[in-house]
């Protein structure tokens, strides 16, 4: 008997995936600007939760490593103060 799998490989799957993945990486970014005690105002942390892609989450979580505040993580390269998405 063979197994449909063809909805792991739909569109709708692979949106679901990329909405878990980002929600996991909203989450670490939290928890390691609470860690670093990098202050977090309410409009920052729904700006966290509220952003859908990965490589954006990725990007902010890179720079939080080092990041002394928000502003540095929403700060685009080489041109401060200004967002990333």
């Amino acid at each position: 008997m063979a197994v449909d799998l063809s909805f792991f490989q739909s569109q709708t799957a692979q949106q679901l995936r990329a909405e878990g993945r980002a929600e996991s990486r909203a989450k670490d970014l939290l928890v390691l600007l609470g860690h670093r005690g990098v202050e977090v105002s309410e409009a920052d942390r729904e700006r966290i939760v509220g952003c859908g892609d990965p490589d954006v989450l990725g990007l902010w979580f890179r720079k939080a490593l080092t990041a002394t505040s928000t502003v540095e993580i929403f700060a685009s390269d080489g041109d401060a103060g200004a967002d990333v998405g």
